[in-house]
């Protein structure tokens, strides 16, 4: 889920055009959990083949990728998530605690007949499986767009590649983790619908692309990234259990009066997690890599009809269409 900044964060609204010729390093597990939670049928079922193989994240991946591509200018390359640090384990836990409780309640509602509220709770069952990525990694290099596979957390990774390597301009993902990892971008809300699904409420908001800065918001707050790493760490992070009852606001206004956690007054200093030197060394030093290839690929159309018609029973036509726009894009740039 990653940290909630929101309360505190500084955007700034932005147009897809405005991103035309950027590089984007973008967080490709959290696009393929977001394909698999919307694209689905009416009663919250997932798109699935002939065999029974889910393609909902296929036909998220596909058209948007393609068209961010061949319409916007966007240079995409994806980075998906390695081993998670093993004070993630708590956190992974409690997701899967919270998708069983949905999937029950998601059966509940479907045998009810309740379509609507299905469909809702069906948005929190999603689940991405090892075969899942496999097939969006396979899709990826049939279209001919790069991908990295990170040793690590994605979004330390795709901070690494703008940060460090220079070979993207910003991180794209909905969550604001890259920030922490010191990111000096990050664009949020990279989608062409301009919508995003409520659970709770049942119903879509309308979403605009976002950019952060991450220099431009420390400065506006005047503290240092190091500062930024201990507010999340009051709050909560994947890594740890923030304090109750402080949020985004009231954490910031302890870092700015006190600059760190150690000299926080005594109270609040206890109820710290015990763990947070170590959350500080996963954001100071995560695990990433220099070895990667991040060269657009020639489309390969023989093998995309073959995996994606013969395989995954998509049509033709669609295929075709996508096949098209990668095509043109290519003879751009040759």
């Amino acid at each position: 889920m990653g940290v909630n900044l929101t309360p505190i964060i500084l955007k700034k609204e932005i147009k897809l055009s405005d991103l035309r010729g950027k590089v984007l390093a973008v967080d490709g597990n959290a696009e393929l959990y977001q394909f698999l939670a919307l694209i689905r049928m009416a009663d919250g079922t997932p798109l699935k083949d002939s065999r029974g193989n889910i393609t909902s994240h296929l036909v998220g991946l596909m058209y948007r990728a393609t068209r961010l591509i061949s319409e916007y200018g966007i240079k995409l390359i994806f980075v998906f998530d390695g081993e998670p640090p093993s004070l993630k384990k708590e956190e992974i836990e409690r997701r899967h605690e919270v998708r069983e409780r949905f999937i029950k309640e998601y059966e509940e509602a479907k045998a009810a007949g309740d379509i609507a509220a299905a469909f809702a709770k069906s948005v929190m069952t999603s689940r991405l499986t090892q075969s899942m990525l496999e097939d969006a990694k396979r899709l990826l290099r049939l279209l001919g767009i790069p991908y990295v596979q990170a040793p690590g957390e994605g979004e330390a990774q795709a901070a690494f590649m703008v940060r460090e390597k220079r070979d993207a301009w910003a991180v794209g993902s909905k969550d604001y983790d890259s920030l922490l990892f010191g990111a000096p971008r990050l664009v949020r809300f990279i989608t062409i619908s301009g919508r995003e699904f409520l659970p709770s409420k049942g119903k879509f908001r309308p979403l605009r692309p976002e950019i952060i800065e991450t220099h431009k918001m420390l400065s506006h707050y005047g503290i240092s990234l190091d500062q930024l790493i201990d507010l999340a760490i009051l709050i909560g992070t994947d890594f740890n259990t923030g304090i109750r009852g402080i949020g985004p606001k009231t954490a910031l206004k302890l870092i700015k009066k006190h600059g760190n956690i150690e000299n926080l007054p005594q109270d609040i200093r206890s109820k710290v997690s015990r763990n947070y030197q170590a959350v500080r060394e996963i954001y100071h030093y995560p695990l990433t890599t220099e070895n990667y290839d991040i060269r657009y690929r020639t489309l390969d159309e023989d093998g995309l009809y073959e995996f994606l018609c013969r395989e995954r029973d998509f049509s033709t036509e669609k295929v075709e269409m996508v096949a098209k726009r990668m095509k043109a894009v290519q003879s751009i740039s040759e």
